[in-house]
């Protein structure tokens, strides 16, 4: 677990604003990436342990969290229902073995609970749920959590807060209609306290997403719809950052991230292998897969 004095972004006084909010204060990229392999490590335990899950796109998307929960969103672990935190919608809700090794190592539970993982009785089901502490939307269709996040970006409009929104969508969902109905209602109500994010790593299921519905030009269909797009290395925290920040300084329109990131990254045999979207790892592939983690 990251010790406190690595957590610049949770547990902050309500008058502070970090990160994307506002602060100036420099990221530390080593412990950032540090994070994200503690993560990675994380994930493929609890999967491997339960022996079901999704791996590939819980890894892709590592540094994307991480760079959200330890740099810029405001947030407390000892008071997950602050008003004033930000709110981070895992829209790809399948992906939750992510979201719950961020929580675990920002320090909203033990990360022994980790194992717990699809159990009876566990609070770390195989969809995100809200009854986790830090789960801010129960998950399990995909395409309904950009939609979540436009409520959320309005409510605190309407509420006078300084809430920000961030969702994480896959790019698999992008198919989806109701993606663009949210992109288009988020754009007509300039919610520029709105971030999608989306993890880009070309594969959905079993397939590449181009065999399934082309995407492409990706960018320029959330700018059709007035959003402010922006591309970048989703594996890089640097980047990630910068974009953060720069939606926090757009005015009058939401922004869009395009993550480009691989599916299963940090693993040599899962990296692009549509084989690992559900698939747990054996007992002699984690020990390689940690071994390659370090």
């Amino acid at each position: 677990m990251v010790s406190s004095d690595e957590r610049p972004a949770a547990d902050p006084p309500a008058s502070n604003t970090p990160g994307s909010n506002g602060s100036d204060r420099k990221p530390n990229l080593d412990a950032l990436r540090s994070t994200a392999r503690s993560m990675r490590r994380n994930i493929l335990n609890m999967i491997a342990e339960a022996n079901s899950g999704h791996p590939g796109g819980s890894l892709s998307s590592v540094e994307i969290l991480a760079s959200l929960y330890f740099h810029t969103m405001r947030h407390r672990p000892s008071d997950p229902s602050w008003q004033g935190r930000d709110r981070f919608v895992l829209s790809k809700a399948h992906a939750c073995p992510v979201l719950y090794a961020a929580l675990a190592e920002a320090g909203y539970f033990e990360t022994e609970e980790l194992m717990t993982f699809r159990k009876l009785d566990s609070r770390l089901q195989g969809h995100a749920h809200v009854k986790t502490p830090g789960v801010e939307m129960s998950g399990g269709s995909l395409g309904q959590g950009l939609s979540f996040g436009v409520g959320t970006a309005l409510a605190a409009r309407l509420d006078g807060r300084p809430t920000r929104a961030y969702v994480l969508l896959g790019d698999g969902e992008c198919d989806e209609g109701q993606i663009w109905e949210a992109a288009m209602s988020a754009s007509h109500y300039a919610l520029d306290n709105l971030v999608a994010i989306v993890d880009r790593n070309g594969i959905q299921n079993d397939r590449w997403t181009h065999e399934v519905m082309n995407l492409e030009p990706l960018p320029e269909k959330w700018r059709a719809f007035g959003w402010n797009a922006l591309e970048v290395d989703g594996h890089d925290v640097a980047q990630l950052i910068g974009a953060f920040d720069e939606a926090a300084r757009t005015s009058g329109k939401p922004t869009a991230i395009i993550a480009k990131t691989v599916k299963g990254k940090g693993v040599s045999f899962m990296e692009n292998n549509a084989n690992f979207h559900g698939k747990a790892p054996s007992g002699d592939q984690l020990a390689q897969a940690l071994q390659e983690i370090g």
